[in-house]
């Protein structure tokens, strides 16, 4: 195992910041921008030489670019209003799978988020910082607009009037969506997946796939249902295909929001979904709290014990990246820059302590 960071479109600086903190390996997030989306967040055809010209640009600052997203844009909501629509740029997906393999990608990350990552308010944090979190007795329409995110990128929740900093891509408030029930969000799922797994063994590149994020409560919220909010979920999930290119973006803290005790649960979760080998890459974070009332804190002080979790997966016999994400928030640190310095610190600690630190090969 080895730290890596997950990056949104970052500048040449930023590249050469994530060097300098002993990170060789990257996650990037381009959608919204030029390099393989309209404006709008569409789903565009992507260009081989483009893509094959950025890694190589990623390269010249000595960091190899791991895995690389995939916007899906709104195609799980328009396989359910408008089939015709979502067969067309499930064909766009398709072709942008193959065109990252001709690009030199070998993995590529997507999210199955129908609507925003719902969120209804900001706890105190450590030394005056905010803490993002999700209370479902808390709910309402007004916490989630103020305190959700949609698409690329963290909430800042610091602007006049709240709310997130985001590139849109096809994401929507809860409320603001038909319904989706338990049958429909799976049938949606499984439209893209049978739509993308082929075309990734074709050419070689592995899926990680993000699950819903939080776990809603039974019945869904506003009428939509996370069926990828819970364990059986997930299990449920890497059964619609034996492929070996069919697997997860392994986000800890979202996992770990499943749970009521994540603390006593999370130990054997890691060791069961890493040994089924279909773990590409992990978001290592921690969470206070657990099932519909948690928030998001620094990695050593939430109820997930990481030296634990690190020591899990290395029995499971993953050997990927670990991010760090979902910091907490501060107007101190706008950019989240030294809060992920601190993150990666801590988790590379963790990995030597563990006796699992190892350099990926590049």
């Amino acid at each position: 195992m080895y730290i890596s960071e997950q990056l949104l479109d970052p500048s040449a600086e930023r590249l050469r910041l994530s060097a300098q903190l002993g990170v060789g390996h990257v996650v990037l997030d381009n959608r919204g921008t030029e390099l393989v989306s309209a404006a709008s967040g569409g789903v565009t055809a992507w260009d081989a030489g483009r893509l094959r010209d950025y890694r190589r640009w990623v390269e010249g600052f000595g960091l190899r670019l791991d895995v690389f997203a995939l916007d899906v844009g709104g195609i799980l909501l328009d396989s359910i209003i408008d089939l015709a629509g979502a067969k067309r740029t499930r064909e766009v997906l398709a072709r942008n799978v193959q065109v990252a393999a001709d690009a030199g990608i070998t993995c590529l990350k997507y999210n199955v988020q129908m609507v925003g990552i719902t969120r209804t308010g900001l706890r105190p944090g450590r030394g005056g910082c905010s803490n993002s979190g999700f209370c479902h007795a808390e709910y309402s329409p007004e916490s989630d607009r103020r305190h959700s995110y949609w698409g690329v990128g963290y909430p800042t929740n610091l602007e006049a009037g709240g709310g997130a900093t985001a590139l849109l891509c096809g994401q929507k408030e809860a409320r603001d969506v038909p319904a989706v029930t338990e049958k429909a969000g799976w049938d949606a799922i499984e439209f893209l997946v049978d739509g993308l797994v082929p075309a990734a063994d074709r050419a070689g590149v592995r899926l990680a796939c993000h699950p819903h994020d939080p776990a809603y409560p039974v019945g869904g919220l506003n009428g939509i249902e996370h069926v990828m909010g819970s364990a059986d979920g997930l299990r449920r999930f890497l059964a619609l295909s034996s492929s070996p290119n069919h697997g997860l973006n392994f986000c800890q803290g979202t996992v770990a929001e499943m749970f009521e005790e994540p603390g006593k649960a999370m130990i054997p979760v890691i060791e069961e979904f890493v040994a089924s080998g279909r773990v590409f890459m992990v978001h290592f974070r921690n969470i206070r709290g657990g099932y519909l009332d948690f928030e998001e804190v620094f990695p050593d002080e939430g109820d997930v014990d990481m030296f634990e979790a690190i020591k899990a997966y290395h029995r499971g016999g993953y050997a990927g990246p670990l991010c760090p994400d979902h910091v907490p928030v501060s107007e101190l640190d706008p950019g989240r820059e030294r809060f992920m310095a601190f993150a990666l610190g801590y988790t590379r600690g963790l990995l030597q302590a563990a006796g699992a630190w190892q350099t990926a090969k590049r």
